[in-house]
C-alpha cells in the first residue's frame, strides 16, 4: 500500500445499458480523480447489456465513494468491494435492481463480519415469529447474491482495468 489508510478494492459492473456505460466511467473518474476507460464485453446473461470491472487503489472509505457515484443509475448492476487497511474493516456493497443497495463489513478473509447487535436484531426477530434462517440470509446479502450470480458468472475470465486513486 502506497501510504497510511490506502486500500485497494474492485468495482464490478455486472450490467449496464451501452448508453450508460460513459455515465459509470465519468462517475468513476470523478471519484478516484484519475480517467477510467474501462474495457466493456457483452453480458451473456443480459442480451444488449455491458460489463466491465476494474480494481482501484485509494484512501479507506473509497467503496462508498463509488457506491454513491454508481447508485445514481438504477437500471445497472453492480458491486463495489473495499479490502480492510489499518484500523479499519473492509466492505462489500452490492447493488441489483428492485432490490437497491445491500452493505455489510468484511474481514481480512473476506468474509462478511456480523457485529453483536445484528445477532440480538436476529434473535429479536426470530422470537417474533420471524425465521432465524431467513433473517441471517437478509443479513449476508442472500437476496443480492441470487440476482446477481448468473452475471457473475458471465463474466469469469473478463479482462481487468486497474486505476489509482489521485491523492
Amino acid at each position: 500500500m502506497s501510504s497510511s489508510g490506502s486500500t485497494h478494492g474492485v468495482v464490478y459492473v455486472h450490467s449496464s445499458p451501452s448508453a450508460v456505460c460513459p455515465h459509470v466511467e465519468w462517475a468513476i473518474s470523478g471519484t478516484l480523480g484519475v480517467r477510467a476507460e474501462l474495457t466493456w464485453t457483452a453480458q451473456p446473461a443480459a442480451p444488449g447489456q455491458l460489463r466491465s470491472e476494474c480494481s482501484w487503489t485509494g484512501e479507506a472509505g473509497t467503496g462508498a465513494k463509488l457506491v454513491s457515484a454508481l447508485k445514481a443509475w438504477p437500471m445497472i448492476r453492480f458491486e463495489v468491494t473495499e479490502d480492510p487497511s489499518e484500523g479499519t474493516d473492509g466492505e462489500r456493497y452490492c447493488f441489483a435492481p428492485g432490490l437497491g443497495l445491500w452493505r455489510a463489513r468484511t474481514g481480512a478473509s473476506g468474509d462478511i463480519v456480523v457485529g453483536e447487535d445484528q445477532l440480538r436484531a436476529i434473535a429479536t426477530k426470530s422470537r417474533g415469529g420471524e425465521s432465524f434462517a431467513h433473517a441471517v440470509d437478509e443479513l449476508l446479502g442472500a437476496s443480492w447474491d441470487d440476482a446477481l450470480e448468473p452475471y457473475r458468472r458471465a463474466g469469469d475470465g473478463a479482462p481487468v482495468t486497474w486505476l489509482h486513486r489521485v491523492g
